[in-house]
């Protein structure tokens, strides 16, 4: 058998930063990556790099964007975000379920951690992009996500993967975990194919880092319910459970909301699973600013019930519960300006109209009359007496209707008109394994079953109903970096 100290199984942020907090404790690491060199990185390559990380203020980012202009400190109110915010987000959001231990450690170490992967070579920016509008010629920072990482996700990873090949990771790629290798003492281990044959590396530590089973469609049936076969993959087609899986035949003990996962209005003619060359282009978030409507025309969710960090990763279950599994995005000229990037790439579902009639006739599967019906009662509903302000919760409402609209409400009547079919994109589940704060899988004795770690989106017990945006990325560079250091101490 091939003989390292630490293998780490994955190959996105997560087991990339438990690779290099590993090699720092001097252990020899390998990791296993299922996929080729042209689709490595796990979900992360698909994302846009958001971090949501503790800061204090422009002198706290300056340690993390050193190279941030003084124009854009001058033009730019960039706020702060305390660890209150952090923690209070992180119990709202999840209807106070989050693993208190689990969370403390996320929002205690998140500055620290990215701090730590600037000094690997991970170059962080301002998410002006997505997290800022241009309002009355300053930016402002709005729902607690403020930093990025420089090229979006596919720039974080190659970061990452050139600093695994400066600090001398030995990575196998087409490398497919099969199960663990373990006897009373512990793990040992994997079992593993490559280039179709199936070999045995021995190991004195294993980290798990290679996601949920969000790309595995009998799980997302049999865990998430009806129809959730049916839901897009937003990322990568690798993550079907594997890692989960190896480690419950150890005895190791499930945790979490395994009936949750994050889900997002996608494209609804986006392919089966994510596209690299358009990344997280499929997506759809600008719906605070216009309504959404079914197959009947109805709205049947609160666009503008918080800053869209807070709602977006659960609007796309109840996409899938419509009619046709699918919803249209309806916005007017007068916030087309402020639509976000993806609304404007190629790959999109789209449909203009210079009346609502004509928009009415080209929402594909929309009934015409419905849709007509509630465009009237949601103009004659908004409170148009209260200024919009997209930079705060404005509270420019709707009054009277049955599914109200909290904040940023605008009347539809300024032509052209424009449409955006979406359907149900999955990100990743909620469901999977317990850890500790040191990174150690929990057994379902509850002890720690020696040799064996876990990061990443297959750690269960953070996430519960909703996600607050950027803490995936941020929890599994802070639990991979973890998960690494423990492994390689214990290996060492």
């Amino acid at each position: 058998m091939e003989k390292f100290d630490v293998i780490v199984v994955g190959g996105g942020n997560a087991a990339l930063c438990a690779a290099l907090a590993a090699r720092e404790r001097g252990a020899s690491v390998a990791m296993l990556e299922r996929a080729p060199v042209a689709e490595r990185g796990g979900n992360s390559a698909f994302t846009a790099g958001g971090f949501r990380v503790v800061y204090n203020g422009v002198d706290d980012l300056l340690e993390l964007i050193p190279d941030l202009s003084e124009e854009e400190r001058q033009s730019t109110d960039f706020g702060a975000y305390s660890k209150e915010q952090y923690f209070d987000d992180m119990a709202r959001v999840t209807e106070f379920r989050a693993d208190p231990d689990l969370v403390e450690t996320l929002v205690r170490r998140s500055y620290a951690t990215l701090k730590w992967m600037r000094g690997n070579g991970v170059r962080f920016v301002p998410m002006y992009r997505r997290q800022a509008f241009n309002v009355d010629g300053k930016f402002k920072f709005w729902g607690g996500l403020t930093v990025e990482a420089s090229g979006g996700g596919p720039g974080l990873v190659d970061a990452l993967y050139r600093a695994t090949e400066r600090n001398g990771v030995t990575v196998f790629y087409e490398t497919s975990a099969l199960g663990l290798l373990a006897d009373d003492r512990g793990v040992y281990g994997v079992r593993a194919r490559r280039t179709g044959v199936t070999r045995e590396l021995a190991a004195k530590a294993v980290v798990l880092a290679c996601g949920g089973f969000e790309a595995n469609a009998e799980w997302r049936a049999r865990y998430l319910g009806s129809n959730w076969d049916l839901a897009k993959v937003r990322g990568t087609r690798f993550n079907t459970g594997d890692g989960i899986r190896m480690a419950l035949e150890l005895g190791a003990q499930p945790c979490g909301h395994w009936s949750g996962c994050h889900a997002v209005a996608w494209d609804r003619n986006a392919p089966e699973y994510g596209d690299l060359a358009v990344g997280d282009g499929f997506q759809k978030h600008s719906y605070p600013l216009g309504i959404v409507v079914n197959a009947h025309g109805q709205r049947f969710l609160d666009e503008g019930a918080d800053f869209r960090n807070y709602t977006y990763a659960k609007y796309g279950r109840l996409i899938l519960e419509q009619p046709g599994r699918f919803a249209w995005q309806v916005f007017d000229n007068k916030v087309a300006h402020l639509l976000r990037d993806e609304y404007r790439i190629r790959q999109v579902t789209r449909v203009q109209a210079n009346s609502l009639e004509e928009l009415a006739a080209r929402l594909e599967g929309v009934d015409p009359r419905g849709f007509l019906n509630t465009v009237r009662e949601f103009n004659a509903a908004v409170a148009t007496e209260l200024p919009f302000n997209p930079n705060i919760k404005d509270g420019r409402c709707t009054r009277g209707l049955a599914v109200p609209k909290s904040n940023w409400a605008n009347t539809i009547d300024t032509p052209p008109f424009l449409g955006f079919a979406v359907t149900c994109g999955i990100t990743f589940t909620f469901g999977g394994l317990r850890i500790n704060t040191s990174g150690e899988v929990l057994s379902t004795e509850g002890a720690p079953i020696r040799g064996l770690y876990a990061a990443g989106e297959l750690v269960g017990g953070l996430f519960y109903f909703n996600y607050p945006g950027g803490t995936g990325l941020m929890s599994g560079a802070v639990f991979g970096r973890i998960a690494g250091n423990s492994a390689g101490a214990a290996a060492r």
